[in-house]
């Protein structure tokens, strides 16, 4: 047995198991979209306007930022001392994508210097020299990534075919500004080639980078064609002379497209193929290819509901992790009515199957539930009643109700024909259940209203085409219930009017009724309570009534009544005579007194 110590210091015995363990671990290889980086970049820091300058200064700065997050700084603040990435960062155990980023960086900067200097050398011709120099550095550092990527083993295939296209297409550049057309035309048309391979094996959505390098090479050939003299020159020199990267070409090729199941993951749905990018979305279709097995081979109602609870926590998972790639890439564009970015339609695909799992989640729901019904078993400590069927069944039809609601299927005729046949099947259940609530409560009319309604429902959901059998065959044994439920509340009703003319008439069957004997004298019951110690005759203390506290109506008309005059009667207006005698003559002749006017 082998000990070696970790760490600590401690002695840690290896066994066989550990040995194989490691062994079946396989590589991780390298990727790196190099052309899609550099557009982005590109189209972000300056190239969108021509500044070139600002485009330089931005990768200086990714540039030390990267050389200091990798560890592999140059030299301190004092002394420099040159640091490039090697073969051996590439194969060590702590190897990562960003590694390729620094090499490409340098080229970019040098590339971008050179035609900041072209800018320039309209004014200054000696700025060409400059220029020259720039693209052979940019060309040198190419040459240096494209060696890392083939010599290494680390890198995916895809990798190496945009490193040979890019370091192809430096040297065209190079070779066009220093006047060797016909080298130059080998150069741009060995990138061309690869560009167009690439095109041709990638997803529709990843292509738009490439043509447009294509469309780039285009006026540069012409140019070399018309220098050379002849345009077919061009494409027999690579015939003859563009071996040395054109060699492994068909097998690099088969190499990306053997890949691209296990680095790039494709879903194809509605027709459209979309790539996958987010590497949570890709454990998640991975993990969605074996739920059906995993789903029929379980024991239970209740263990199948659980291993849909933990894929739809996945897929949760997935959808976030598709939001922030949207957020974070402001060039992505949102849906559109006639055409959807790809990622905007692997959202609404990874939606959509949620959706479609959640209603598969709220069928078991609806059948544990009808199995407890039927055999009077608790779930959770509560009896099942129809109305909780009918509560499953509205949730499952508000599920279909956003599928009908994702994004860029609004106007898709075909797509919410077969969500609105599904819907129609499930309104069925659910007015089946109604009735029986609405019987619960003996509404008969009403159930049986509803149970018309859920028979017109189902005819129509048979006589369209459903691709789900079993859905069809819950159609089926529905129309069968439909019309035995009928027959019972047909029955029911009949027997509720009834047993009310009985009651009403009936004599020999004792009734009791809260109303007092003083209010219902005019209806013939027997009453047993009469006869009882506490008779219901009449309501003691009677009940309160309001009444006006004092006679207002009088009090305010009081002071608009006229009294007559009953001073003749009373006698009062003969001793208002006698006392105006002297006393009325004395104060007229004195004066004093008040006169009448």
């Amino acid at each position: 047995m082998v000990v070696l110590e970790d760490e600590a210091g401690d002695a840690k015995p290896i066994t066989p198991d550990d040995t194989e363990k490691e062994d079946e671990k396989p590589p991780v290889l390298l990727s790196l979209e190099i052309f899609r980086l550099t557009k982005d970049a590109q189209q972000q820091h300056g190239l969108r306007h021509g500044d070139y300058q600002r485009y330089r200064g931005y990768c200086s700065r990714r540039l030390r930022r990267l050389r200091k997050v990798l560890k592999i700084p140059q030299g301190d603040r004092r002394h420099y001392r040159r640091r490039d990435v090697t073969t051996t960062h590439l194969v060590s155990s702590n190897s990562e994508n960003r590694l390729l980023c620094v090499p490409l960086l340098q080229a970019e900067r040098a590339w971008a210097h050179a035609m900041q200097l072209r800018q320039e050398a309209n004014t200054e011709p000696r700025k060409k020299f400059h220029l020259v120099s720039r693209l052979k550095k940019a060309y040198s550092h190419a040459q240096t990534l494209l060696q890392l990527c083939e010599e290494s083993g680390a890198c995916d295939a895809r990798t190496q075919l945009e490193a040979g296209a890019y370091a192809a297409w430096l040297s065209g550049i190079l070779l066009v500004e220093l006047q060797q057309w016909r080298v130059a035309a080998e150069a741009l048309q060995r990138a061309q080639l690869v560009l167009d391979k690439l095109c041709a094996a990638l997803p529709e959505d990843e292509r738009l980078v490439y043509k447009q390098k294509v469309e780039e090479l285009k006026p540069s050939l012409r140019y070399c064609a018309y220098n050379i003299g002849d345009e077919s020159a061009a494409g027999d020199l690579v015939a003859m002379r563009g071996q040395g990267l054109i060699e492994n070409l068909d097998s690099l090729m088969a190499q990306a497209k053997e890949s691209r199941s296990g680095v790039m993951h494709e879903v194809e749905w509605r027709g459209r193929r979309v790539t996958v990018r987010p590497e949570k979305v890709r454990l998640f279709l991975i993990a969605l290819q074996d739920l059906d097995k995993s789903v029929a081979a379980a024991d239970s109602v209740q263990a199948k509901i659980d291993i849909l609870e933990n894929i739809l926590m996945d897929c949760k998972d997935a959808i976030s992790a598709i939001k922030d790639e949207i957020k974070n890439d402001p060039k992505l564009k949102t849906a559109s009515e006639t055409q959807m970015s790809g990622i905007n339609y692997l959202l609404s695909y990874i939606m959509y199957l949620r959706m479609i799992r959640t209603i598969e989640r709220n069928n078991l729901l609806v059948e544990q539930a009808e199995h407890a019904r039927k055999n009077n078993i608790q779930i959770d400590g509560k009896k099942m009643r129809p109305h909780d069927l009918t509560r499953l069944y509205e949730i499952i039809l508000q599920n279909f109700t956003e599928l009908q609601q994702l994004p860029g299927f609004e106007n898709d005729a075909q797509y919410q024909q077969e969500i609105e046949q599904q819907m129609k099947a499930y309104r069925a259940f659910r007015c089946f259940y109604i009735a029986q609530v609405l019987t619960g409560l003996r509404r008969f009319r009403e159930a049986l209203a509803m149970l018309e309604r859920c028979n017109t429902y189902t005819t129509e959901s048979l006589s369209s085409k459903l691709n789900d059998k079993l859905l069809v065959e819950k159609l089926q044994t529905l129309k069968k219930d439909i019309e035995s439920c009928k027959f019972e509340v047909h029955a029911d009703s009949v027997l509720e009017d009834e047993e009310d003319d009985e009651n009403k008439y009936s004599s020999g069957k004792p009734h009791k009724d809260k109303k007092p004997l003083v209010d219902r004298l005019d209806e013939y019951r027997e009453d047993t309570q009469v006869l009882t110690k506490n008779p219901n005759i009449y309501k003691l203390p009677p009940p309160m009534e309001a009444i006006p506290c004092k006679p207002l109506f009088f009090d305010l008309a009081c002071n608009f009544i006229e009294f007559p005059n009953l001073d003749d009667k009373t006698g009062a207006a003969d001793g208002k005579k006698q006392g105006a005698g002297l006393t009325g003559l004395v104060k007229g002749f004195l004066g004093w007194g008040k006169s009448d006017k």
